[in-house]
């Protein structure tokens, strides 16, 4: 099992055998070069008056001992406010700062909003949970074991189909070298079925991309329409997610962004802020910003989204064998808080960024953002997860006190 849940981050962990100049740069003058020290210094703006000494300890040494060019952290807690806080820079060549309303590649964090569209399906009785994929998606999977006959929705949702993850068979060389190429989902899921599976459905569990493609292909089956389109109709445009999007095979990000960068072993930074998304797709290709993400978990977790039945599926939670005591829902993750009780987020890896985000159900919401896919670094891994989980816990230690004024 892998410490995070990542979706491309394995494909630059991968590419330690490229070198710079076998890269096809999407933007040469940032190709490789490697930035200075990021500066040590913070910029934070704020609705309250909290100070957050410890979560700018750690946003700072992402971008100092870690490596990140740069870093943000957006805390909002209910009735109280909003800090954003930044550390280093969005370009190391020209060491402009990191926006606070930056918008960035989200990751896994896709799954948490396809997850949610499967699941108002199910609300409104066009899927069924517990019924077989092969229901919606009759021959799709089949082969060296894997049979859609055997797996149900909510397995594919929880991460227990025991399908092949199609991101540790994809030849990494063919994402840095061509980050344009388009990949269709059938593609993707074919290359997955090419492996036998991973273990009898509902038996273990394990992640999985290749859940969260189907997943996407099962949402255009039943509504007809592309499950990006539905992510815009159901859960973007009825919440104001404006900083949100499911770019398809657009290479762009945009708005105010930093550029993201890769660092396989023994080279520079590449800078792969522009890619086809298309091999994340409804798994990992969606964009967003610290202040949506925070809102878009705000609104799952009061239940603005699903009905009480569907949250509580997606609430039950499965141990994923990680010893901080990380367990999966259905799109969705729990994770103990040393200050006592849960929270609910996702963390995601793409090519060029890594975000973390988490929220608990009184109202505390916090999420990570650094420019640098550390490729299975555990640093640059355990300070993103320790971001979420102290701020969280800083914000109960102060979410009593008064609405202050921004500075």
């Amino acid at each position: 099992m892998p410490r995070r849940t990542r979706v491309i981050g394995a494909v630059c962990a991968a590419a330690a055998a490229l070198t710079v100049s076998a890269a096809a740069p999407a933007h040469p003058a940032h190709a490789a070069r490697t930035p200075a020290a990021a500066p040590d210094t913070m910029n934070e703006t704020a609705t309250d008056t909290r100070t957050y000494d410890d979560t700018r300890r750690i946003l700072r040494r992402l971008t100092t001992a870690d490596g990140a060019p740069g870093a943000l952290a957006e805390v909002d807690v209910r009735h109280h406010g909003r800090t954003a806080m930044t550390s280093g820079v969005a370009d190391v060549t020209t060491r402009a700062p990191m926006a606070p309303d930056s918008r960035f590649r989200v990751g896994s964090m896709t799954k948490t909003f396809t997850a949610t569209v499967v699941l108002q399906l199910v609300g409104e009785h066009r899927v069924a949970l517990d019924a077989p994929v092969e229901r919606y998606l009759p021959g799709l999977i089949r082969g060296n074991g894997n049979d859609g006959r055997d797996i149900t929705v909510r397995q594919l949702l929880q991460q227990t189909s025991g399908l092949p993850d199609f991101l540790e068979h994809l030849t990494p060389q063919r994402v840095i070298e061509h980050p344009f190429t388009h990949y269709d989902p059938e593609d993707l899921v074919g290359l997955a079925l090419d492996h036998p599976r991973q273990f009898e459905p509902g038996t273990e569990w394990k992640y999985s991309n290749t859940n969260y493609i189907v997943a996407g292909m099962l949402i255009e089956k039943v509504t007809g329409k592309p499950y990006g389109t539905e992510i815009e109709r159901r859960v973007l445009q009825p919440l104001g997610l404006h900083d949100t999007s499911v770019p398809g095979d657009d290479p762009r990000i945009p708005g105010t962004h930093p550029r993201g960068y890769v660092k396989p072993p023994g080279s520079g930074l590449l800078d792969r802020t522009r890619y086809n998304p298309s091999v994340g797709g409804a798994a990992g290709g969606m964009i967003s910003s610290g202040r949506d993400i925070n809102r878009f978990l705000g609104a799952l977790l009061e239940g603005r989204l699903l009905h009480p039945a569907e949250m509580r599926a997606m609430m039950t939670t499965r141990p994923t064998g990680n010893p901080n005591g990380r367990a999966y829902g259905l799109g969705l993750e729990s994770l103990p808080l040393r200050c006592g009780g849960l929270f609910w987020g996702h963390t995601g890896d793409s090519l060029g960024f890594q975000t973390a985000a988490g929220a608990t159900k009184d109202g505390r919401r916090v999420t990570a953002m650094a420019n640098l896919d550390p490729g299975g670094t555990e640093a640059q891994d355990d300070d993103m997860d320790a971001l979420v989980t102290t701020a969280l816990c800083e914000a109960e230690a102060t979410k009593g006190h008064a609405h202050g004024h921004g500075h």
